[in-house]
Order: C-alpha cells, then structure tokens, then sequence
C-alpha cells in the first residue's frame, strides 16, 4: 500500500477532508495520493501523486488542499505540488478506500491481476464475480464500464495501474 511519508500527523487529517472532486466519498489520502506531508513553522508542505497524468482535476484538488490547510489556524503558508515519481499504482488505494469506491457504486482495482494479464472485478452492487468489460473507456482515464451479469446492473471500475504492467 501507500508509502506516504508522514512528518505531522495534523497535516495527514486535515488530507483525510479533501475529497477526490468526482468521487465526493473518498479522501486524497485513502485513494493513496498522498506520497509527503510535513508541518514545519506554520508550512505544510504536501506532495501528491496524479492518479492519472492527464487528469483534469488536479489544479482543483491542489486548490482543495491548499485551502483545508489554510483552515488551520497553525498554518500560515502551503507548499503544494504533484509529483510525477514515483507514479501513482492502484494498490495506494487504501482498504478503507475500497470500501468507499465499491458504496460510491465503483469497483476498487483488484489487488492482482490474472495470469494472462487480464483483469476480473467484482459488482460493488451484489459482489458477484460474473461481471464483463463493456467499454475500457469510461467516464475519465482511471475508470471503465463494466456489466454485471447477475444484477444486471452497468458499473464503473477503477483501472489496475502498476509499473509491472
């Protein structure tokens, strides 16, 4: 999982708040983009790993940092950017962030993939494994849709992304 680097503790709660801008139940920091937090002298340096390079919401999840920061009376001064290495993988996706993809209604990445390459996620609807890949290309870069062959039900996927890949 996340090998954030932790300095100050307040500086990852205040994180937990900031939610991702397209999925509003799961934080910055249980989607494992949270790679450096420290608090120094009323600073709080932050350093984040892009789900996605292209990703649209970036500048928007910068400025949703910067201002749950300021919110502290502690902090006068934010130093926030993305950082491109090491890249952002699927399994920095905490468990507790699992949980909130698969209640969004979103399958969380599967925590391996098949032998083949291939990749097999379960409905977050009725947790069946009797699910297909209807079009890799979802909503935004990181999601595709699936169908549920059980409930019937179409549904997003996070995408397994790894450097093994």
């Amino acid at each position: 999982m996340s090998q954030l680097i932790v300095k100050d503790e307040r500086i990852v709660n205040i994180l937990q708040q900031v939610k991702d801008p397209e999925i509003d139940s799961i934080s910055i920091v249980e989607l494992g983009m949270v790679e450096q937090a420290e608090f120094h002298n009323g600073m709080a340096k932050v350093r984040l790993l892009p789900t996605f390079m292209g990703c649209p919401a970036l500048e928007i999840i910068k400025g949703n940092v910067e201002k749950a920061l300021l919110a502290d009376s502690a902090i006068s001064e934010t130093d926030v950017d993305f950082l491109f290495s090491p890249p952002w993988t699927s399994d920095r996706v905490s468990e507790i962030g699992r949980e909130k993809l698969k209640e969004f209604g979103i399958a969380p990445p599967p925590e391996k993939l098949e032998d083949d390459g291939g990749w097999k996620v379960n409905c977050p609807y009725c947790d069946s494994p009797y699910t297909t890949l209807d079009n890799i290309f979802g909503p935004t870069a990181c999601r595709s849709i699936l169908y549920c062959k059980q409930c019937k039900n179409p549904f997003e996927a996070m995408k397994p992304i790894s450097t093994i890949m």
